[in-house]
């Protein structure tokens, strides 16, 4: 239980602070950066956080799942399952925010893959159960 509520919490906000910061650099918008600027960020990131989380739970929570899944495979320690959980995630998420936008090439798709990446590494991470690592 404790997997799915790291997942939950931590997901859909980190995730959501990447697509945000992944979105404002494909855009241009960091080109000639201030103070102001980045004040805007992160007006919008928490102006926008009920959306993040209505629309990034569902995904954290397969994520969590797959992650939960791979726990009960005793052939599979701590650091394998960070590994295979992130590249589900970075895949998922390539491939859900990757066409976004009409630009393409290396830096978009990684930006939007560690929108995926980040999130379900660290919170793997975090949900690990210390006395079996």
């Amino acid at each position: 239980m404790k997997r799915y509520v790291i997942f939950a919490v931590l997901g859909p906000f980190l995730g959501g602070f990447l697509l945000l910061i992944a979105t404002t650099v494909m855009s241009g918008y960091w080109t000639e950066t201030n103070l102001g600027e980045v004040e805007k960020v992160f007006v919008v990131l928490f102006s926008t956080l009920q959306y993040t989380y209505l629309f990034g739970i569902l995904p954290a929570m397969a994520i969590a799942a797959i992650d939960d899944i791979l726990y009960h495979v005793k052939r599979i320690n701590p650091t394998l399952r960070m590994l295979i959980v992130g590249a589900i995630a970075f895949a998922a998420a390539e491939l859900l925010y990757g066409g976004r936008g009409s630009d393409s090439g290396a830096l978009q798709f990684i930006l939007y893959g560690l929108v995926g990446l980040v999130p379900a590494m660290l919170s793997s991470w975090l949900a690990q159960d210390k006395k079996a690592a």
